[in-house]
């Protein structure tokens, strides 16, 4: 840093301004200094550090003749927060004895670092190692050479146009081709991740028709425990061969074969929820497990139509519907529902329901279908809804 003078930011005669970056901090050797988030500008003579702003008004900045340049290096270095970025090393002949004030007056540095949040530009970087290749600043002409002798000035303008021309043409081709190649590479990796997920995805089929042909056979080959195992797992994965409107000419049988396969996917289930699923539930299991072949509501609420057994739709008077077994009546709901708030003393909505596993829809229906068959009663307070005991029924039937 002890070769940095102070000087503003105005170019001279047969000076030229070459390239510029943005938020680039300057470190003295290895060292941080507080010069950061500065605009840098490089000329064809010299490189301006300044505050935002700065150099735009011409004000006093820091100046470094890039006379003091003997050659640039690179180094990587690597940030959780800003990730990889290239630093450049400027590598410095010793300070002249007579060098104007600046903002060091000693420094053990021999370099110094400019660096930026991203990293310098390409473009910058690549202007810098043109103008330091082309050195216009060496050829030292006077008021008077310039007149004299016209070819000096031609060689100067030759070099300015060549700096110009590879800094601007030539970074504009290098950002290009830089865009170009990680492109290819993102593209590349890409069709790699395709590859993979096909190859997977071949896989999952594979999978799942086994198990579907499996289950249809049922020739002794496995036992009714690895069925069970296996309808989850097809669950989870999808059905294979999922009923579709494509495959049939009029609706009635495309619903009815809707319908049965939507008995055969959810009767485990249904059983292990306790004895009814809502509709909302349904859906969701169902569209899960038919993959892409999604349904509609409205198929979905045509074919739960034509359920005969042993699982059917159920209205409630609230509206509600629900996928139900037939086996489970509103008899043994009720005194199911009954165990459940006696063990407990009283039991409020969101506790069966958490009790049970199931929606807070379908634990408030069972609440009302013990309340209507005279099992349970409420009691509305400020602290919510709970139901109790019918003690009036077990006293009059004690």
């Amino acid at each position: 840093m002890n070769r940095f003078v102070y000087e503003q930011a105005r170019l001279v005669e047969s000076e030229s301004f070459v390239s510029r970056d943005r938020n680039v901090k300057i470190y003295d050797g290895d060292q941080k200094t507080d010069f950061e988030d500065g605009e840098v500008v490089l000329t064809t003579h010299r490189l301006f550090w300044g505050r935002p702003g700065e150099i735009a008004r011409a004000a006093v900045t820091l100046c470094l003749p890039l006379s003091y340049v003997l050659s640039l290096s690179e180094e990587e270095t690597t940030s959780n927060f800003f990730g990889r970025k290239t630093r450049i090393i400027m590598h410095l002949r010793p300070p002249d004895v007579n060098k104007a004030p600046g903002p060091l007056d000693t420094s053990r540095a021999a370099h110094i670092k400019l660096s930026g949040k991203n990293g310098l530009s390409v473009e910058f970087h690549s202007a810098l190692r043109e103008t330091l290749t082309a050195k216009v600043w060496e050829i030292s002409l006077t008021n008077e050479t310039i007149l004299k002798s016209p070819a000096p000035l031609g060689n100067v303008n030759d070099r300015l146009a060549r700096i110009q021309k590879r800094t601007g043409i030539g970074g504009i081709e290098r950002h290009l081709e830089a865009k170009a190649k990680a492109t290819d590479e993102n593209i590349a990796l890409a069709f790699q991740d395709l590859s993979v997920l096909m190859a997977m995805a071949k896989d999952m089929v594979g999978i799942s028709k086994s198990i579907s042909s499996k289950i249809r056979e049922q020739k002794g080959e496995i036992s009714d425990d690895e069925t069970v195992r296996f309808k989850s797992y097809l669950l989870s994965l999808g059905i294979d061969d999922p009923v579709t409107r494509d495959n049939f000419t009029s609706n009635t049988a495309y619903f009815n074969s809707l319908a049965q396969q939507i008995c055969e996917m959810l009767l485990d289930p249904i059983e292990e929820h306790g004895g009814m699923m809502s509709l909302a539930d349904v859906y969701c299991r169902v569209n899960r497990a038919r993959g892409l072949e999604l349904l509609s509501p409205e198929d979905l609420l045509h074919a739960c139509e034509q359920l005969r057994g042993p699982i059917k739709l159920r209205r409630f008077p609230s509206g509600a519907m629900v996928l139900q077994l037939e086996s489970h009546d509103d008899e043994l709901i009720a005194i199911d529902t009954l165990e459940k708030v006696t063990a407990a003393e009283s039991l409020a909505v969101e506790e069966l329901a958490k009790q049970l596993g199931i929606s807070l829809l379908l634990a408030k229906e069972r609440f009302l279908v013990a309340e209507r068959l005279g099992k349970v009663c409420r009691d509305e307070s400020v602290e919510g809804l709970r139901f109790y005991p019918n003690l009036l029924l077990e006293r009059s039937t004690g």
